[in-house]
């Protein structure tokens, strides 16, 4: 794996790379996570593909993200990212909490997105921001980490307690995936000076997007789509059949917690490459390093001062 620094929609992007043949994918993670969270799935992927894991804003080793941070910026840094990287259009992975940010990229810029896979991620406007009601059964860390200036507070100085006694316990099901080495590098990069603020801001957007996403919704995606969940229920699933007009492949892995590429990156590298596959079998696999796409065209050819999001598809448009 190769590591990258990318100066990008105002900020500075740190990802990685590896593979060299293949239709590239772009793998975000969700929180508590980094780039990391990809290091055992990228070896495995990078057989058959080009591939790209991103740390976004106020995560990993990019740029700590402002107080205002919010998804429709994590999105515009996603864009900017694969027009940065030159690269065509790219599958994308979400994961998590990114979930906001990568669908404000399918919405706004389809011609960019080859396909999306969704891995234990929902979307606020379909019932995510109800895991933030503690009243309901939903968890304290969200309205904590979406409060300004609390998780600072909270868990500042206390990263590995928060990380190792709380956080992969919880949402892990698989003994022993998330390990010491795991632990220490996702302690590092949240343990830094405002290493809260990338997840306390997309956190802060869950809870207030959720009509706006349903008005989006309202022009389906039609770009191929694969639903991964785990032994946690099918809300991953659920989702993508509220917002895809195109082809929807499902999954779901037993016994597996959030943490997929952590637990089981051999079963999800798999179910991966056997979608992009029948993903790029159904295109022209001989075009797809050619720009051919209005949309994409733009975006290749606009200038770097000249990088304001597209609007979503009015009603009746629909996506490509």
């Amino acid at each position: 794996m190769e590591h990258h620094v990318a100066h990008v929609n105002g900020t500075t992007l740190h990802h990685v790379s590896a593979g060299s043949g293949g239709s590239p994918i772009l793998l975000v993670h969700g929180f508590p996570e980094s780039w990391w969270t990809f290091h055992r799935l990228i070896p495995l992927l990078a057989r058959r593909h080009r591939v790209f894991a991103v740390d976004l804003r106020g995560f990993g080793d990019s740029a700590v993200a402002d107080d205002d941070h919010d998804s429709a910026t994590a999105s515009d840094d996603l864009r900017q990212l694969i027009r940065h990287l030159d690269v065509g259009p790219m599958h994308v992975l979400g994961q998590d909490i990114s979930g906001g940010a990568v669908y404000r990229l399918a919405t706004e810029h389809p011609g960019l997105v080859r396909s999306l896979i969704a891995v234990e991620m929902g979307l606020a406007g379909f019932g995510l921001e109800g895991l933030g009601d503690v009243t309901r059964g939903g968890s304290w860390h969200i309205g904590t980490l979406a409060a300004p200036g609390i998780a600072d507070v909270l868990f500042g100085g206390r990263e590995r307690e928060v990380l190792e006694q709380w956080a992969f316990p919880t949402m892990t099901t698989v003994p022993g995936a998330v390990d010491e080495t795991d632990i220490a590098e996702f302690v590092r990069v949240f343990a830094r000076d405002g290493g809260w603020r990338g997840a306390a801001g997309l956190y802060r957007s869950m809870l207030a997007e959720g009509e706006e996403f349903r008005d989006r919704a309202s022009v389906p995606l039609t770009m191929p789509m694969l639903a991964v969940g785990t032994s946690g229920g099918a809300f991953t699933a659920q989702t993508l059949a509220q917002i895809s007009g195109g082809p929807l492949s499902t999954i779901e892995f037993e016994a597996v917690g959030r943490h997929v590429a952590l637990e089981a990156p051999d079963r999800l590298a798999a179910a991966i490459v056997d979608f992009l596959d029948g993903v790029d079998r159904s295109l022209d696999v001989d075009a797809r390093h050619r720009v051919t796409d209005s949309e994409v065209v733009s975006e290749w050819r606009m200038r770097p001062d000249d990088c304001g999001a597209s609007p979503v598809p009015e009603r009746g448009q629909g996506s490509r």
